[in-house]
C-alpha cells in the first residue's frame, strides 16, 4: 500500500515537517529523582527522532515544583534545567527530527507525598484517583501559574525546542479549569465555557507573548472525558475556536481525565482508532490543523486517517515505544518487520509499578544501550526448545548475532501461548508478535522445525553448544479436579471448543485467565461464575485494562464468587470453603473450567545439566510469567550466549 499521505510534508507557522507522524509527549520517567537529564534518557529520545518521526516530543515537563506527579518526571521550572533539556533538543534535530516538548502542571492529580504540599486545584475536589485535601486557587495563585507557563515556555525555546505543546488534558490543571466535572468556581474563572476556559486563554496568550510570534503553539485536549458534567465535543469546540484566537497553531486531540483513565491510554479491549471521529468533528469546525491520537497503531491507519481528510497530523505514541523504526521501516515498504503495539498497557502499569516505563513486545525499551545487539565473538550451534514468545525471541536474536540457529517446536506453529490467548476477540492484537516472530526467523535464517518432540537422548545426539529450554507451562490441577474426568477440563479446551460444554460453567480461578475464559465463554451464551480464592479477581491486569474487563463481565452476567476456596467436585456440585469464617458452600457446576495458574514444563532441564551441556531455562519454563518478561528472558538470552 502506498504512504503518500503519511510521508507528505506538512508545515505549522513555518515549521516544515518531513512526514505527518507525531511522536507525543509521553511520561516515560527516565530521568534522575532530581529532574537530571541522563544518557539513557537522550538514548530513549534519539532511537525514536532516528526512527524516522517528522516530530518527537519530549514529555510532559513541569512547570512548578508543586506540579510534577513523579520524582522522576522531566522539569522546565528552573533555569538550571535548560542544558539537559538543550541536549534532548540536540539528539533530537541532529537525528532529522522536528523537537517539541509539552509543558505541564498536574493541578491536583498528585499527590502530598509527591510535592510535600496539598495540591493546588481550581475547587474544593480532589482528584477522584488520589484523593486527599486540595488548596484551591484564588485568583493570585492562578495568576502565578500563568506566568510560570510563561517562564517555561521561553526555557523550552532557549533550549532549543521548535514546538512547545501546553498540556490541557487528561485531568491536569488546565483540565481541571475547563471541565465542569472539576471546576465549580462562580468567579471569572468558573461557570459557563467562556469563564471555565480563561485561565488556558490566559496561558495560551501568556506563552505567545513570551515566545514570540514565530514558535508554533500545540495545544492538547480531551475534548471528551465520559463523565457527568464532563468535556464533549460540541464544547470543546468552543474552547479551541478560542484557543485558536488566543494564538495557538495546532490542537492534539485527546479524551479521558483521572476518572476515566481508560481513554488515556486505550487498552487492547478498545477499538484502534478510537478518538479520530472527535479529532474529525473539531478539525471540521475549527479552522485549525488536528492531530489525532488513540490506538493508531500502525501505518495503514494513519494512511487511511490522512486520506480520509479526519486529521493533519497523527499521533503514534505507544507504537513508537513499541517500534521506534515503525516510520523508516513504513518509508522503505517493510511493513511487515514492524514491531507493532499490541495495546496491553504494560508501559503504563510499569510505570505505576517500576517508576519506569517498559513495554511487552520492545524488552530495549529504557535499556537502548544496554541491549544493543552486537556480534557474537565466536559462532556457536545454539539449539532452542520450544517456539513461544521466549523460544522465538532467543533464537532470532541469537542468529542475528552470528549463532547457528536451530528452534524445535511440538506443536505445528510457533506462537506458543499467545495463540491460545489471542483466543478471544479483543486480544487479536495479540497475534502481531506472533508474525513479527515468523519474520525475524525468517530474516535471520533460523532453521525451524515444527512437530517435533525430543528428549534429553535427542538433544544430545544433536550435539549443540548451547541449549536453550523455553518449553513453557503446563496447568496447574487439583487432586480432584482432573482435567478429563466427567465435568473437568482445562483452559485451552475451553477457549478452543466452548461449544462443546453446557450451558452452565464454573470458572476455577479468578486471575488474567480465568476472567478470559469467562468472558469469552459468557460471549458464547453460557452462564459463568468466577470462584476464586482471594478477595479480587483479575489482579494480575493493569488498572485499566481490569476496569473494562470486570465491566464487561458484569454485563455479560458473569457471577464473582471471591474469598472462596474450592475443596472438593462430585456429581456435577462443587465444594467451596469460605476464606475466614471457612464457611461451606455448594454450587451447581454441571462443567467446571480449571484456570488455577500454571507451573513450568521443564523435565529436559535436569538430565541436559547432567549430561554437561550448557543450558538455560527462559520464560514459563523457568517460572510462570508474562508475556513481556518471557520476552524479556529470551532477548536477554539471545544477546547473553
Amino acid at each position: 500500500m502506498r504512504l503518500e499521505h503519511l510521508f507528505s510534508p506538512f508545515e505549522l507557522r513555518g515549521l516544515s515537517l518531513k512526514n505527518r507522524i507525531v511522536m507525543p509527549p509521553m511520561g516515560v520517567f527516565l530521568v534522575e529523582a532530581d529532574g537530571s537529564v541522563t544518557e539513557r534518557t537522550r538514548e530513549y529520545y534519539r532511537q525514536r527522532a532516528r526512527g524516522g518521526a517528522g516530530m518527537v516530543m519530549v514529555e510532559a515537563s513541569a512547570i512548578a515544583p508543586e506540579g510534577i506527579v513523579s520524582s522522576h518526571q522531566m522539569r522546565i521550572f528552573d533555569d538550571a534545567f535548560v542544558p539537559g533539556l538543550a541536549s534532548l533538543a540536540k539528539v533530537i534535530k541532529q537525528e532529522g527530527a522536528r523537537a517539541g516538548i509539552q509543558i505541564h502542571h498536574a493541578g491536583r492529580q498528585t499527590s502530598s507525598k509527591v510535592i510535600g504540599r496539598p495540591p493546588l486545584a481550581p475547587s474544593p475536589l480532589p482528584c477522584s484517583s488520589i484523593r486527599g485535601d486540595v488548596e484551591v486557587l484564588d485568583q493570585e495563585g492562578i495568576q502565578r501559574i500563568v506566568r510560570l507557563f510563561g517562564d517555561a515556555a521561553q526555557r523550552a525555546m532557549e533550549a532549543g525546542f521548535e514546538l512547545v505543546e501546553i498540556h490541557g488534558a487528561h485531568g491536569y490543571l488546565i483540565n481541571q479549569f475547563l471541565s465542569g466535572f472539576s471546576n465549580i468556581r462562580e468567579d471569572d474563572y468558573g461557570g459557563d465555557t467562556l469563564r471555565r476556559a480563561r485561565f488556558a486563554v490566559e496561558v495560551v496568550q501568556e506563552v505567545r507573548r513570551r515566545v514570540g510570534p514565530d514558535l508554533p503553539i500545540s495545544f492538547k485536549i480531551s475534548a471528551q472525558e465520559f463523565v457527568p458534567g464532563g468535556l464533549n465535543v460540541q464544547e470543546s469546540i468552543e474552547i479551541v475556536r478560542l484557543l485558536r484566537q488566543a494564538g495557538i497553531d495546532v490542537v492534539q486531540v485527546s479524551a479521558g481525565n483521572d476518572a476515566t483513565p481508560e481513554w488515556i491510554s486505550q487498552p487492547m479491549l478498545m477499538s484502534r482508532g478510537c478518538l479520530v471521529d472527535s479529532a474529525h468533528r473539531i478539525k471540521e469546525a475549527v479552522d485549525i490543523p488536528v492531530i489525532c491520537v488513540g490506538r493508531i497503531n500502525g501505518p495503514v491507519l494513519a494512511e487511511e486517517i490522512l486520506r480520509e481528510g479526519k486529521a493533519d497530523l497523527v499521533c503514534m505514541g505507544r507504537a513508537l515505544l513499541a517500534d521506534p523504526e515503525l516510520p523508516r521501516k513504513a518509508r522503505e515498504g517493510r511493513l511487515e518487520e514492524i514491531r507493532r503495539c499490541v495495546g496491553c498497557n504494560t508501559c503504563i502499569n510499569s510505570i505505576f509499578k517500576k517508576g519506569r516505563v517498559e513495554c511487552l513486545v520492545n524488552p530495549e525499551l529504557s535499556r537502548e544501550q544496554e541491549m544493543a545487539i552486537r556480534p557474537a565473538s565466536r559462532r556457536r550451534r545454539v539449539l532452542v526448545v520450544g517456539a513461544g514468545p521466549a523460544g522465538c525471541e532467543a533464537a532470532w536474536v541469537a542468529a542475528s548475532r552470528g549463532h547457528r540457529v536451530e528452534l524445535l517446536e511440538a506443536s505445528d506453529q510457533i506462537g506458543g501461548q499467545i495463540l491460545l490467548g489471542a483466543t478471544p476477540s479483543h486480544k487479536k492484537d495479540l497475534l502481531n508478535i506472533v508474525r513479527f516472530h515468523k519474520r525475524q526467523l525468517a530474516l535471520h535464517k533460523v532453521d525451524c522445525c515444527m512437530g517435533r518432540v525430543v528428549g534429553p537422548e535427542e538433544i544430545l545426539e544433536m550435539r549443540p553448544e548451547v541449549v536453550v529450554l523455553a518449553t513453557g507451562a503446563k496447568p496447574v490441577r487439583l487432586p480432584f479436579l482432573q482435567e478429563g474426568a466427567n465435568g473437568v477440563c482445562t483452559y485451552r479446551e475451553a477457549l478452543e471448543r466452548p461449544e462443546s460444554l453446557p450451558e452452565k460453567v464454573v470458572v476455577a480461578g479468578g486471575g488474567a485467565i480465568g476472567c478470559e475464559v469467562a468472558l469469552h465463554l459468557a460471549e458464547w451464551g453460557h452462564k459463568v461464575r468466577i470462584v476464586e480464592m482471594t478477595d479480587r479477581v483479575g489482579s494480575h491486569y493493569e488498572a485499566m485494562t481490569r476496569k473494562l474487563i470486570l465491566e464487561r463481565l458484569r454485563s455479560h452476567g458473569v457471577e464473582v464468587l471471591t474469598n472462596h476456596r474450592i475443596i472438593g467436585y462430585r456429581e456435577g456440585r462443587l465444594s467451596c470453603v469460605s476464606g475466614v469464617e471457612q464457611e461451606p458452600l455448594s454450587l451447581e457446576a454441571p462443567a467446571v473450567v480449571l484456570a488455577l495458574g500454571t507451573c513450568p514444563e521443564d523435565r529436559l532441564f535436569a538430565p541436559l545439566c547432567s549430561a554437561g551441556l550448557e543450558v538455560y531455562r527462559i520464560g514459563d519454563c523457568l517460572e510462570p510469567r508474562s508475556i513481556k518478561e518471557a520476552i524479556l528472558d529470551g532477548a536477554r538470552i539471545g544477546r547473553a550466549v
